[in-house]
């Protein structure tokens, strides 16, 4: 009986020859890479991906198909496991790894953040999400795709968009096209552990409430006895007139420093 896939966990798999040949291609896979692969489903990606290395690492949640992956590929590390639930430390370093797959458009941001949660020990990702969301990951300031997901992705990584690919050749077929991102990650980010921290925050603070002034939007940053800070904040040489869409992500570091130092003294 052919298998269908799984509504709930989100299952299309690419039955595209060329397509599947054409992200082997970009990926450009080599002996010495360690490969963790997203959601395998059946195999057909890890077909090609064996040919050039067996330093691969198959994550798939899906009890059923870890079986057929166990048969067609004896030799190979497989995780019977959510991504969502890998302690990316133990489970694939202690090289740094490269991060392969067709992510479930359901928890597509919620793997990216994971990701970027363990930026140190991931050289590159190359992955196949909804399209829409792919134009969000991109999006430049002023427009109405940036946000959140926008932010952190250009400040943890290069992100380019390699091609897109039709709704046509999955099975089954999902509502949407997709497109292959490249993310290509930073070896390091000019934030120390502590300022980082404050990037997430002010950056989820501000777009929080897109529609409202800085000025407005950020006044959450701070507690009823943070006055004096909260008024050194806004006394900075900043236009808190501003909406979060209209900040660069330079501008968002420049406040995450700011705040950080604020709150340290």
């Amino acid at each position: 009986m052919k298998y269908k896939g799984k509504k709930k966990l989100g299952q299309h798999f690419l039955i595209d020859k060329n397509i599947i040949r054409k992200i082997i291609e970009v990926f450009s896979p080599t002996e010495k890479d360690l490969i963790v692969e997203i959601g395998p489903g059946k195999g057909a990606l890890t077909e090609e991906l064996v040919k050039y290395t067996k330093n691969l690492i198959l994550v798939e949640i899906d009890s059923e198909l870890i079986k057929e992956l166990q048969q067609k590929f004896p030799d190979i590390k497989l995780i019977n496991k959510d991504i969502l639930e890998c302690d990316f430390l133990k489970d694939f370093f202690p090289t740094k790894f490269r991060m392969i797959g067709n992510l479930p458009y359901y928890i597509t941001s919620q793997i990216l953040f994971k990701v970027f949660d363990s930026y140190k020990f991931t050289s590159d990702v190359l992955v196949m999400i909804q399209k829409e969301v792919a134009q969000r990951i991109v999006a430049a300031k002023g427009t109405k795709d940036y946000g959140i997901l926008s932010l952190f992705t250009q400040f943890y990584s290069e992100p380019k968009i390699l091609f897109n690919v039709s709704k046509n050749v999955f099975h089954p077929k999902p509502e949407v096209d997709s497109s292959i991102i490249h993310l290509k990650m930073k070896s390091n980010i000019e934030l120390s552990e502590k300022e980082e921290k404050c990037f997430r925050q002010v950056v989820k603070t501000a777009f929080n409430q897109r529609r409202k002034t800085l000025k407005n939007s950020l006044q959450k940053l701070f507690n009823e006895n943070e006055k004096e800070l909260k008024e050194k904040f806004f006394s900075l040489p900043f236009d808190f007139t501003k909406r979060a869409e209209e900040l660069s992500l330079n501008d968002f570091i420049y406040l995450a420093k700011n705040f950080c130092d604020l709150k340290l003294t």
